[in-house]
């Protein structure tokens, strides 16, 4: 049996406004440049400026002004959803000033947006391989292809981590070659004696297995007894690799029968190796060198600290001026006719494009302001931190700490904070490293837990590396020390530091 029920539900819609805002308060400054390159590519009204010496305004006021601007101008600028007259809409666009929407840029003179960095231009990666081919003397053009493709399938780090059968697959419908796994293993074989030593291979044992082997050909200088070590570690990592990686060496002594020296020099080859073979490779043939652009730059100015938001990659924009005459010039010359459909399509076309444009500057202006009024507040609450650099001076911070503070949503400053730098006069650090739960110490104070992992920190980086310290004894020295903290808390921080247990950090 049907029936009809009435229900009431609260939803909330996000407008386009907001939805773009959130999207650009997710980009770091590194990556905004290209956001608004794509954003004036596709609507020809928003234009670039030519003034960017001036500071933002917001940058110089207290934290209630900007609160009070920024809610003003998200008023004056919501744009009506409903109907109106074309003319009142002519005469809205043809007055209004584009110099109100203008985005002022900071930090950053001419002369030092002129500077470049230099980049010698090298071969990646792959070509320094594909150039080694001619080593190879390959029968005809169909090997040629085949090893070429195999190189292509070999990645950043030097390894070829591709199955021979998903190479085969490549090859059937990129170029039309039926390989047989023979052929990919066997052309492979000879692509690992490739410079550097150790590429092509398909897992860290054979990395270092090839890397040995080509040390004990090539170093023809060292007399056969003062190679012991050298062949002695080629055994060790190909019939006990598991043995070594997990550092038994107790038992790698009683296998093999050999003293702790021994093992201690064998050991000692090994790790002259390089684990990544592409490494020494200045270039990579998709991943070249990633420098940090700071959001965000506090200086200390005798005690006083200064926050100014990057604005480097984000450009002045404004409504372009052609196309608001173009509107004037379109109502002056139709005052009293009728309009045609076509017209009223251009005409409202124009005023499509405008409203984006419109947007976009205003999610760009509120986008710097929201992440100003973050940032101001997190250097407030860890400013004794900003002032000295002192990790135990970080106080226990969560998002909804400075969400209290600027009135922002949780969801809003967690935007913020992620993939946000601060350059300080300490290094550059990333956002999201401020904010930790707290600890209580044996005395009652709170601290951060970030405190407790520096001095973790400090006690391992201390120990005796013959007999490093288990999570039991790094609790009870911790504890030592005032704070009070379980073991399974300590190996909870050990992993997030990304330290290994005691006995992977055992050295001989």
């Amino acid at each position: 049996m049907l029936k009809q029920n009435l229900s009431q539900r609260l939803l909330q819609k996000l407008s386009p406004q907001q939805i773009q805002l959130m999207k650009l308060l997710q980009i770091p400054t590194a990556t905004l440049e290209q956001r608004i390159k794509e954003e004036l590519e596709a609507n020809p009204v928003l234009e670039e400026g030519e003034d960017r010496d001036e500071q933002l305004e917001m940058a110089k006021k207290n934290d209630d002004d900007t609160s009070e601007e920024g809610e003003d101008k998200e008023d004056e600028e919501i744009l009506r959803e409903e109907e109106f007259e074309l003319d009142d809409y002519l005469t809205e666009y043809i007055e209004d000033d584009p110099s109100s929407y203008k985005l002022k840029a900071n930090n950053y003179s001419a002369e030092e947006e002129e500077k470049t960095i230099p980049i010698a231009v090298e071969n990646t990666f792959h070509e320094y391989l594909e150039e080694q081919l001619g080593m190879l003397e390959l029968k005809d053009e169909r090997e040629l292809t085949i090893a070429k493709q195999i190189i292509g399938s070999i990645d950043d780090d030097g390894y070829l981590r591709r199955e021979p059968e998903a190479i085969i697959d490549d090859l059937i419908f990129s170029q039309n070659i039926n390989a047989k796994e023979e052929e990919i293993l066997s052309l492979l074989k000879r692509i690992q004696l490739f410079d550097p030593p150790g590429v092509g291979s398909r897992d860290l044992q054979e990395c270092l297995l090839l890397q040995l082997e080509y040390r004990d050909k090539t170093e023809t200088e060292i007399s056969y007894e003062d190679k012991a070590p050298l062949r002695l570690a080629t055994r060790i990592i190909k019939d006990y690799f598991n043995e070594f990686s997990k550092k038994h060496y107790q038992k790698l002594q009683r296998y093999l029968n050999i003293s702790e020296k021994q093992l201690k020099y064998a050991v000692d080859e090994v790790l002259r190796l390089n684990p990544k073979p592409a490494s020494g490779h200045r270039t990579n043939s998709s991943r070249g060198t990633h420098y940090i652009v700071p959001d965000f730059i506090i200086v200390n100015r005798d005690g006083e600290l200064d926050l100014t938001l990057n604005s480097r990659n984000a450009p002045d924009l404004r409504i372009n001026e052609h196309y608001k005459d173009m509107l004037k010039s379109y109502k002056d010359n139709h005052i009293g006719k009728r309009r045609d459909k076509k017209q009223k399509e251009a005409v409202m076309f124009i005023k499509q494009k405008i409203d984006s444009a419109k947007w976009f500057i205003d999610a760009i202006r509120q986008r710097q302001q929201t992440m100003y009024k973050t940032m101001y507040s997190i250097m407030q609450y860890q400013y004794d931190f900003f002032l000295t650099g002192d990790q135990k001076k970080l106080r226990p911070m969560i998002l909804k700490d400075i969400a209290d503070i600027t009135g922002l949503d949780i969801s809003t400053v967690s935007r913020v904070a992620n993939s946000k730098f601060v350059q300080t006069e300490f290094g550059t650090k990333r956002l999201k490293d401020f904010f930790s739960e707290s600890l209580q110490t044996s005395s009652g104070v709170e601290v951060s837990t970030l405190e407790v992992k520096k001095i973790l920190t400090d006690i391992i980086e201390e120990e005796n590396k013959r007999k490093p310290y288990s999570d039991e004894k790094l609790k009870n020295m911790l504890q030592e020390k005032g704070y009070n903290i379980a073991r399974r808390t300590v190996a909870k921080y050990r992993e997030q530091l990304n330290v290994p247990v005691a006995r992977l950090r055992k050295e001989l």
